[in-house]
C-alpha cells in the first residue's frame, strides 16, 4: 500500500479487500520514508520490488505517476488515484451502486457537478459510464472546468437546474481546496448558493434521482446534511462497493481468466 497522499476509503477499503482475500498488506507512506531524504520514486519502487513484494496499489498526486511506477515495478500495479488523471477502482464502486439501484447502466442521465477540473474521479466516472451507455452531463463553473473538456465524453453545463434536470444520478464532486493555488474560486458562499445539491436543487433531477459523493464531503458546500443524509443518498453503498470491486480486481489480477464472478 503505497500511498503519498491522505486517505481513508480507498486505503482502507484496499485493506479489507486484501485481508478478506487471504493477501499480506504492507503499508508504507511516503512521510515516514527514505523518501523524505531526497529518494526518488523510481528507487522507493525498484526497492519494494527487490524486497519481493508481489503487487502494488499506489497513490501519488502527479498525474501519470502509476503509470510511471508500474514500469519499474514491472508487476501488477493498481491506481489508487494519480494527480488530476484517474481513479478506476472509485468508477467501479460508483456503477455497480448505481447498478443496484436502477438495475442498469444503459440510457441513464448522469450528472457530475462540481471541481470538474481538479477530480480524478469525475475523469474515470465520465469513461466508466460513457461505455456502459449513460448520458454523461459536466456541471460547474466555467473556472473549475478543464480548457480540454472536448477530450471528455460528456456535455458541458454552467447552469445548475439545466445540468441536473432530469437527471437519474447526480454525482457531487468535492471542492479541493489543497489544489486550488490560482484564485479559480471567488467564494465558498458563492458556490454553495449556485451549485449546492439540496433538497430544494435536487427537484430538479428525475423523481427517483440517487445523489453521489466520492468522500470526503465538505458539508453544507456541496451538499446539504439533510440530503447527503436522506434516503436518496447512496454515498455509504458507495463506501461499502468499493471494498468488493477492490477485492474483485485483485483477485482478477493474480488469478486472471482463471476467475468466473
Amino acid at each position: 500500500m503505497l500511498f503519498f497522499e491522505n486517505s481513508t476509503r480507498t486505503r482502507v477499503s484496499f485493506e479489507q479487500a486484501c485481508n478478506y482475500l487471504g493477501y499480506r498488506v504492507v503499508n508504507f507512506a511516503g512521510s515516514g520514508s527514505s523518501m523524505n531524504k531526497g529518494e526518488s520514486l523510481k528507487d522507493t519502487i525498484l526497492t519494494l520490488k527487490h524486497e519481493l513484494l508481489e503487487a502494488v496499489v499506489m497513490r501519488h498526486k502527479a498525474s501519470g505517476s502509476a503509470q510511471l511506477g508500474q514500469g519499474y515495478f514491472g508487476g501488477p500495479l493498481i491506481n489508487a488515484g494519480d494527480g488530476q488523471h484517474e481513479h478506476p477502482t472509485q468508477a467501479l464502486g460508483d456503477a455497480l451502486t448505481v447498478l443496484e439501484r436502477k438495475g442498469r447502466l444503459d440510457g441513464l442521465k448522469i450528472a457530475i457537478v462540481g471541481d470538474v477540473m481538479h477530480s480524478r474521479v469525475a475523469r474515470s466516472n465520465s469513461w466508466m459510464f460513457s461505455k456502459m451507455g449513460s448520458e454523461v452531463r459536466f456541471v460547474g463553473p466555467r473556472t473549475l472546468m478543464p480548457s480540454s473538456m472536448a477530450m471528455l465524453p460528456g456535455e458541458v453545463f454552467y447552469d445548475l437546474r439545466t445540468g441536473i434536470s432530469g437527471a437519474d444520478v447526480v454525482m457531487c464532486l468535492r471542492l479541493q481546496k489543497e489544489r486550488m493555488t490560482d484564485g479559480r474560486l471567488s467564494s465558498m458562499g458563492e458556490y454553495r448558493r449556485l451549485y449546492q445539491v439540496n433538497r430544494q436543487t435536487l427537484k430538479w433531477a428525475a423523481d427517483d434521482a440517487i445523489v453521489m459523493h466520492p468522500g470526503p464531503m465538505n458539508r453544507g458546500v456541496e451538499l446539504d446534511d439533510l440530503t447527503a443524509d436522506g434516503p436518496d443518498s447512496v454515498i455509504l453503498d458507495q463506501v461499502s462497493n468499493g471494498v468488493f470491486v477492490r477485492m474483485a480486481a485483485l483477485k482478477w489480477l493474480f488469478d486472471g481468466e482463471e476467475t468466473n464472478s
